[in-house]
This record gives C-alpha cells, sequence and structure tokens, in this order.
C-alpha cells in the first residue's frame, strides 16, 4: 500500500500556507472531519499543554489518516519515547517545544529518523501504510522523507542559534513559540514589539539559507499575523478549539442576550 500524504508537507513544499488547528479538548474521531471542513491543513495534537492523553492523541491521529488533515503531535519537551509512539500509530509529525541549541535540535531528529538519518526503532508495520509497508529499507526511506520534525524556538537563545538549529538534517520546521517568547525576553504577551519582529526576521533567514520551513504560533490577530506571514512564516497554527469554541459561543450568547 502506498504511504499515506502529508498535505500540510505537500503544500510547504509547492510554496503554499499550512494552516493548523490545535486541539487540547476535542477527542472524538469527528474532530479531523470537522477541521478539513472548515478548510485547515493539519490537526495540531497538543500533549504538552492540553488535556489528551497520548492514546488519545493516537486516536485522533487514525482518524485525520482518513482525510487530508494531517496529524501532528506536539509533545513534551523530554517526552520523545511518547513522539516515536504517535509516529508508530499514526502521526506524520512531531512537534517539540524548547529546542534551543543544535545539540538538542540533533538529538530531537536522531529520536524520529530511521538510519541512516536517526536512530528510531521499527516498531512493526506502521499506520501511515495502513499496516501494509513495502519492505522496510524502502518504507524507512520514505517515511523519512514524508514526516514532518519540528524544532520550536521560544527564547532568544533559541533565536541567536536558529542558523545552527535549521542547519541539523531531519529538522524541518523552526516553528516559534511566540508567547512564552515574548515571556522569556521580559515584554509578556507584546507579540508586534520589535524585537520580536527581529526575531521572526534573524529566523526566517536561517530557515531561508537552509532550505526549512519557518512556523509561527501563539499569533492569531489579524495584523500580526499577517506581518510574519509576508516575513516568511509557511507552517501557520491558527487556531484552537479551545478559543474558538469560546469566541464564537461568547459572540453567540451576548447577541441573544441583547434581544431580551
Amino acid at each position: 500500500m502506498a504511504i499515506m500524504p502529508n498535505h500540510a508537507l505537500n503544500r510547504m513544499r509547492e510554496g503554499g500556507l499550512a494552516l493548523g488547528f490545535g486541539v487540547g479538548h476535542l477527542r472524538t474521531v469527528a474532530t479531523p472531519m470537522l477541521v478539513q471542513a472548515a478548510d485547515f491543513d493539519f490537526l495540531f495534537i497538543d500533549t504538552e499543554h492540553g488535556a489528551l492523553s497520548i492514546s488519545e492523541a493516537t486516536q485522533l491521529c487514525l482518524a485525520a489518516l482518513c482525510t487530508r488533515v494531517t496529524p501532528i503531535v506536539r509533545i513534551c519537551k523530554d517526552a520523545l519515547d511518547e513522539g516515536t509512539r504517535a509516529l508508530d500509530n499514526g502521526a506524520q509529525g512531531i512537534v517539540v517545544p524548547h529546542v534551543n541549541t543544535a545539540e538538542q535540535a540533533r538529538r530531537v531528529a536522531d529520536a524520529f529518523r530511521y538510519p541512516p538519518m536517526g536512530h528510531r526503532s521499527w516498531g512493526g508495520p506502521p499506520a501511515l501504510y495502513g499496516y501494509l509497508p513495502p519492505s522496510m529499507s524502502e518504507a524507512q526511506s520514505e517515511i523519512n522523507r514524508e514526516i514532518l520534525v519540528v524544532a520550536m524556538i521560544e527564547t532568544p537563545e533559541a533565536v541567536e542559534n536558529a542558523d545552527a538549529i535549521a542547519a541539523v538534517e531531519g529538522i524541518d520546521v523552526l516553528l516559534f513559540g511566540t508567547s512564552d517568547l515574548t515571556t522569556e525576553m521580559g515584554i509578556p504577551g507584546q507579540i508586534g514589539h520589535e524585537r520580536v519582529r527581529e526575531a521572526y526576521a534573524k529566523v526566517g533567514e536561517a530557515c531561508r539559507r537552509r532550505r526549512k520551513f519557518m512556523g509561527m504560533g501563539g499569533v492569531y490577530d489579524q495584523e500580526h499575523a499577517s506581518r510574519y506571514i509576508r516575513m516568511g512564516a509557511r507552517f501557520a497554527l491558527a487556531a484552537g478549539d479551545h478559543s474558538l469554541l469560546l469566541a464564537a459561543a461568547t459572540a453567540r450568547a451576548a447577541f441573544l442576550r441583547g434581544l431580551e
């Protein structure tokens, strides 16, 4: 069976913008179908901050494989074992937070790439082939090409080391955790601050030089999102279940109560 396509990765390879929908609370298999209906490209399944177990995350991954929505799981910084389990059970990408150095990036890439790029263990027939893969060597080579490995840039140290991180083979995306970055800079919440703009410019240049993708997270207003996408962000966490539900429900309740 052919490998299931990574729609988000293909969109970026074609020069497009991949839009992600964050999931921290939704759990049912309808979730990726709803996300597809809303025209997002990937499901950002958050086991770092969300209320999801790795078992629940992989059920969402398996459901997403039946759609054109790419399932991507964010793990906790040192939970690389959960990342490999997610990849064995349907994830098409892994996000690792707080990657500050090239050494940390190499450890991440090593965990999630098969030899010769890394040392990921073969766990049997993978879900990405509907459990009917070709030979082990062919499958491992193809999976190495078709999964996304994402390193989060969330500190001034990571920004300073952006070129070295982007140079690591096996890292595809440098994703800004803009909220945490502003906190680490001592300017919490000021996502449009000059220092943040400078950070996006520096990381964007590193990504262009190393032929990697820059990602944007924590930016949800039109003004700043437009700026950072113009600066080269191509992997964008665009919305989340918690915030969208609150925004829509609050607006609806306010409208109806206004009719009293």
